[in-house]
């Protein structure tokens, strides 16, 4: 059997090419030129393109897809994807018993010539596995990270190929489908940091559980999804917005978790560059702490992104264990916007320790300088001490006594805040104990969790709950 995720790209573009229910067109903005040319160029093209044309110029981009503010922006593909897969079929009526339609699409921005921006775009795919039925999206976002503009558009060339060719003939398993649509493509080259898939033949899909695999399979770094489990491209959703953070393992969400995310949301409403209404809380589970067992459990996962969901917050999802690459990455989507983190006070100890920086030449200063330099504030949340059980606060934290001054300096510099209103009952609380009494069957941890969330983790069976079976009598 030919392993379809082995082919090159001439050889999986003429296997479309000779596929001859397979047809449709491809329409191409910006440095999005190279898809189109690879089908041309495998040969038999005739019998897969109905069409290919690219709006390279602004004025005709505006009168054949409207109007637009961002020219490379998923509102932009998927009014491209519309407009094509409409005209396609519209105009093509004859062949739709026999074919199976499709458009691709993508608006690019490659690497200028002066190299002062980052190589990115978007993708598309609208496409029938079957004649005469609904169609299925894929949507990607990728970064391109070749150093040279031609470079980038052979990368982006073949993407389009592995694409078209995946959705064809291996999206019926998503772990093949990822593996192909990166063949040839690595890390380094490309980077892919959204993928959505939907349509009737994607309906037992989960794009959470594909953000996920972008992650785990280090396609990114980071990804991110709404409260309705809609993937996001965490550049374009937290663009210019005052991002507040908050990291940990919600394995559950009790109410310590949202004591501390609404006592740190007050404080930072509060700071004078951040504006009411460009607020953005985002909750971040680090690959680290999705960790069971050496393995990254998927059902583990999904239950705490619907407990999440169900609070209504933002779910990322990151390999940056570390506090000051995490603050580095969201800064470049902020733009100078200020942002805040949410830490509990063990937290804060850790950061001071100098061994967490051992990988870095600059050591703790460099690390500092990267995750604070920017307009981040963190905000410290008390706990009980896990010794003596008493109130353990930001003012009475335990670090090295050389690193007084340094933590002098970032409370000065309005880096470094503790957070005074809090709920000094619900501090007991802590989320492996939680966990352990759902599976203990007992009912004593539903005092530890929000309403919302014993409701959800009852009704979807979550974190190992099992519902009693109501015994049925005899008269």
């Amino acid at each position: 059997m030919i392993d379809e995720r082995r082919l090159t790209t001439e050889e999986k573009a003429l296997k479309i090419n000779l596929s001859t229910d397979i047809y449709g067109s491809f329409a191409e903005i910006g440095a999005g030129q190279e898809v189109a040319a690879n089908f041309f160029k495998a040969g038999g093209s005739s019998g897969t393109i109905a069409y290919t044309h690219s709006a390279y110029d602004m004025t005709v981009s505006d009168a054949k897809y409207g109007k637009a503010h961002r020219y490379v922006c998923e509102d932009r593909l998927l009014t491209m994807l519309t407009t094509e897969y409409e005209s396609l079929t519209m105009n093509l009526p004859d062949r739709a018993p026999d074919t199976k339609f499709f458009v691709f699409s993508n608006t690019v921005e490659s690497l200028n010539y002066h190299k002062t921006n980052q190589g990115q775009g978007w993708v598309g795919l609208r496409f029938q596995l079957t004649p005469e039925s609904e169609p299925n999206d894929i949507i990607l976002h990728v970064k391109m990270h070749d150093n040279s503009n031609r470079a980038q558009q052979d990368a982006l060339g073949i993407l389009g190929v592995n694409l078209i060719h995946s959705a064809y003939f291996l999206s019926h398993d998503m772990n093949e489908f990822l593996d192909a649509l990166v063949h040839r493509l690595p890390r380094e080259r490309m980077e892919i940091d959204m993928l959505r898939v939907n349509g009737p033949d994607f309906e037992d899909v989960d794009n959470r559980i594909i953000a996920l695999n972008l992650v785990k399979r280090g396609l990114t770094d980071a990804t991110m999804f709404d409260l309705t489990g809609n993937v996001l491209q965490p550049a374009a959703a937290l663009y210019k917005k005052n991002i507040l953070l908050m990291r940990g393992r919600f394995r559950p969400v009790t109410k310590v978790h949202i004591d501390m995310i609404e006592a740190g949301e007050k404080l930072f409403r509060k700071e004078p560059d951040v504006k009411e209404d460009n607020v953005r809380v985002v909750f971040e589970l680090t690959l680290k702490d999705l960790t069971a067992d050496g393995k990254i459990s998927d059902k583990d996962f999904v239950d705490r992104a619907e407990l999440l969901g169900s609070l209504g917050y933002t779910v990322m999802i990151s390999n940056y264990l570390k506090h000051y690459k995490m603050v580095d990455y969201l800064s470049t989507i902020a733009r100078g916007k200020q942002m805040g983190v949410l830490v509990g006070i063990y937290n804060l100890q850790t950061i001071f320790d100098e061994k967490y920086y051992d990988n870095l030449p600059g050591g703790l200063l460099e690390a500092f300088g990267r995750g604070f330099g920017h307009k981040v504030k963190m905000y410290v949340y008390p706990a009980r001490d896990v010794e003596t059980g008493e109130l353990y606060k930001f003012e009475d934290v335990r670090i090295p006594e050389k690193l007084r001054g340094l933590l002098d300096f970032m409370i000065a510099n309005n880096k470094l805040e503790g957070i005074e209103e809090y709920d000094e009952k619900l501090l007991h609380i802590l989320s492996d104990d939680v966990l352990s009494k759902i599976k203990a069957g007992t009912k004593i941890w539903e005092e530890d969790v929000p309403p919302r969330v014993v409701k959800a983790i009852k009704f979807l069976e979550l974190f190992g709950y099992k519902r009693k079976k109501e015994k049925v009598t005899q008269d």
